[in-house]
């Protein structure tokens, strides 16, 4: 990994190489993660809008939570990954979700991007006032529980899903 990356909001500078994150992420058929992702974006403007007003609560239908979606980004401006941030917990992204959902770009991986755009994510939980993060991985994404531990994820306990998918829930303690 070299270069400097950053997290940005979504935004129209970014169109063509967005969508062409999103493309490659849907010709590789892996699941898409964060969920956000997997909403079609040719229509930009509109896809933007909706990410825009996913953070107010008035927006929001019932049962769902403000969150953010920020992508990570190289020097040269290429997306490498996208995280989505729960503001706040409900019930079932207290048992199946937990705060932040990350995903890296399928030709990225192994690259040490995860590591980077939980620790970017984790600023932002803490600029949020959100000092006690769940994160949750699938029991066999080995990966990705590496990276939630380098990032001070404490195990808590594991679970089965709604789907009958065993996870594996981790705590990360910021000070405020």
């Amino acid at each position: 990994m070299g270069g400097q990356l950053y997290l940005t909001k979504p935004c129209a500078e970014l169109q063509a190489e967005y969508i062409a994150f999103y493309e490659e992420w849907k010709e590789s058929g892996e699941p898409i993660v964060p969920w956000v992702v997997d909403r079609e974006p040719y229509d930009f403007p509109a896809y933007l809008e909706f990410l825009d007003s996913e953070n107010i609560e008035e927006n929001l239908p019932d049962g769902w939570v403000p969150h953010s979606t920020y992508w990570l980004v190289t020097e040269d401006k290429r997306i490498v990954g996208a995280v989505n941030i729960r503001h706040r917990l409900n019930e079932r992204l207290r048992k199946y979700s937990g705060h932040i959902g990350y995903g890296i770009r399928p030709s990225e991986r192994r690259k040490g991007y995860a590591t980077e755009i939980l620790a970017q994510a984790l600023n932002i939980t803490s600029e949020l006032g959100i000092n006690e993060v769940l994160v949750i991985c699938d029991h066999d994404n080995v990966a990705s529980e590496k990276t939630i531990v380098k990032n001070g994820g404490v195990f808590e306990a594991e679970c089965t899903d709604e789907d009958g998918i065993v996870i594996r829930r981790y705590w990360i303690t910021r000070s405020s």
